[in-house]
């Protein structure tokens, strides 16, 4: 689905896409995707890079001492970026 937002690519929702779609819906309603932040546990910020996109998750240390997601941010990278 990523591609349909470059600028040089024309617009065209196929199957693929809406295959992507229902599959990121499903998991959106069905699973709990976020922690709610809570400022006295423990945080952690993870992030990568590559050539054409940069990623970085903010999680929290959880009462059952597994790391949860709170924010997560991803950006395609521009030829100069």
């Amino acid at each position: 689905m990523n591609t349909l937002t470059r600028k040089d690519v024309k617009w065209q929702w196929r199957q693929k896409q809406q295959k992507a779609f229902n599959k990121l819906k499903r998991i959106f309603t069905t699973k709990l995707v976020l922690a709610a932040p809570d400022l006295d546990k423990e945080f952690r910020v993870k992030a990568d890079a590559s050539n054409y996109a940069t990623g970085e998750v903010l999680s929290m240390k959880c009462s059952d001492k597994l790391w949860r997601p709170v924010a997560f941010i991803s950006k395609s990278l521009s030829d100069t970026e």
